[in-house]
C-alpha cells in the first residue's frame, strides 16, 4: 500500500496551522503540526517527515534558526523547507534561503502556489532519495567487488586464474574449507638440487628457480591443476579439487609428460653451464583431506593424507626424466601411456612395499 507523503507544519499561530493542515489534508497527505521551532526539531527527528512548512517569526527559535540547526544536522536525511514568511523584502528571503530553505511561500498563503510548491518539493525529495539509493547500492556493489577480488587474489595463489574466478562467482563451493575428496597428487622436484645449491652462488640458485618455476607453472595453469605449495625446487600439485574433473589422472600424467617435454631444452642449457639438473615426478592417486592450514594473517591451502605422502615417496624414488606413478593411476592410463613396471619399492613411511610403474611415453 502506498504511503502518503509525510508534512511538518511549523507556526506559532494556530489559525494559520489549520488553514495549511486542512490543505494539505484535502490533496491526500499527512500532516504533523509543531508550534515553535524547538517542536519542530524534535518532530524532524521522531517522525522523518518528507517536507517541512516552516514559519519564520516564532518565539524560542525562529525559521532561520531551525533551517541552520537542521541543515548542521549530518545524521538527519535530506528534507526540503518551504518557508513561509509574511515579510516580502528580498533581503529576508535571501536570509531564509542561505540559512538552507529550499522554497518560500508569503503570507497570506495562495492555495494553488502551496500545492505547487509542495508538489515541487516532493519531486525533488523522491528524486533526491532515489539517488542516494543509487549511491548505496554503488557503494554496496563496490564493496563487494572490493571482497571478491580480496578473494580471488588469495584463489590465485592456489588455482588457476580459471577456476579462481569460476569459485568467486559461486560456481564452485568454497574450497579453502575442510572437506575429503578423492584426488590425484603430483610431486615433483629438481634432481641433482642439493648439491647444486650447496655449491652455487645464491644468483645462480635464484635464475634456476625462477625460470623452473615460471616453465612449470604455465604448463600447471593450462592443465587447471591445483597448486599446492611450492618450496625451493619442489612443487605439489592435486587434480579433481575445488572442482571435480573427469579423468584427474590422465590429466597428471599428460602433465607430467608435457613438463619433461618443455624442461628438457633447459636442463641441456643448464648443463652447458655446469648444473646437472633433472626433473623427477611422482604421481599417487587416493583420498586426502583438503582446506585451510594454518593461523589468522596466515593461511595455506593444504591436503593431507596417504595419498599426498605416497605421491612424494615416488616422486623421491624417481630418477631424472621419470615419473613413477601408483597402481590406482596406472588402470586410469592403461592403454594411453607406454608404462614400464619397476617392481616394489620399500618407500619411507610405508610399512609394505609398494608396487611403481614409470611412464614412458603417451601412445594416445
Amino acid at each position: 500500500m502506498h504511503t502518503p507523503p509525510r508534512i511538518l507544519v511549523v507556526d506559532d499561530n494556530p489559525a494559520n496551522v489549520d488553514i495549511l493542515r486542512m490543505r494539505l489534508l484535502a490533496e491526500g497527505y499527512e500532516v504533523l503540526t509543531a508550534a515553535d521551532g524547538e517542536e519542530a526539531l524534535v518532530a524532524v527527528k521522531e517522525h522523518a517527515p518528507d517536507l517541512l512548512l516552516l514559519d519564520v517569526m516564532m518565539p524560542k527559535l525562529d525559521g532561520i534558526e531551525v533551517c541552520r540547526r537542521l541543515r548542521a544536522d549530518a545524521t538527519l536525511p535530506f528534507i526540503p523547507i518551504i518557508v513561509v514568511t509574511a515579510k516580502s523584502e528580498s533581503s529576508d528571503v535571501v536570509a531564509a534561503l542561505e540559512a538552507g530553505g529550499d522554497e518560500f511561500l508569503t503570507k497570506p498563503v495562495d492555495k494553488a502556489a502551496l500545492m505547487a510548491r509542495v508538489k515541487s518539493m516532493l519531486r525533488i525529495k523522491s528524486l533526491h532519495d532515489t539517488v542516494q539509493g543509487w549511491g548505496r547500492t554503488l557503494e554496496q556493489r563496490v564493496t563487494e567487488q572490493v571482497a571478491e577480488l580480496d578473494k580471488l587474489g588469495r584463489l590465485k595463489r592456489f588455482f588457476s586464474p580459471q577456476l579462481a574466478e569460476l569459485i568467486v562467482a559461486g560456481g564452485a563451493e568454497d574450497p579453502l574449507k575442510s572437506h575429503r575428496r578423492e584426488v590425484v597428487v603430483v610431486f615433483l622436484d629438481l634432481r641433482g638440487f642439493t648439491a647444486f645449491a650447496e655449491t652455487s652462488e645464491p644468483e645462480e640458485i635464484m635464475g634456476v628457480l625462477r625460470e623452473y618455476h615460471a616453465e612449470m607453472g604455465e604448463i600447471i595453469l593450462a592443465c587447471e591443476g591445483t597448486l599446492e605449495r611450492f618450496a625451493g625446487d619442489g612443487m605439489m600439485v592435486f587434480f579433481n579439487d575445488p572442482i571435480p574433473v573427469p579423468d584427474p589422472a590422465v590429466r597428471a600424467v599428460r602433465m607430467s609428460v608435457a613438463m619433461h617435454e618443455r624442461l628438457a631444452p633447459v636442463t641441456e642449457k643448464w648443463r652447458k653451464r655446469g648444473y646437472d639438473l633433472g626433473l623427477g615426478v611422482g604421481i599417487a592417486q587416493g583420498f586426502a583431506t583438503i582446506g585451510a592450514i594454518g593461523f589468522e594473517g596466515r593461511w595455506d591451502y593444504g591436503a593431507i593424507g596417504t595419498v599426498t605422502n605416497l605421491a612424494a615417496r615416488l616422486c623421491g624414488e624417481a630418477r631424472p626424466g621419470q615419473t613413477l606413478i601408483s597402481t590406482r593411476v596406472l588402470g586410469s592410463v592403461e592403454g594411453l601411456a607406454e608404462i614400464e613396471p619397476l617392481g616394489e619399492m620399500q618407500l619411507k613411511g610405508f610399512l609394505k612395499p609398494v608396487p611403481a610403474f614409470n611412464v614412458i611415453k603417451l601412445t594416445a
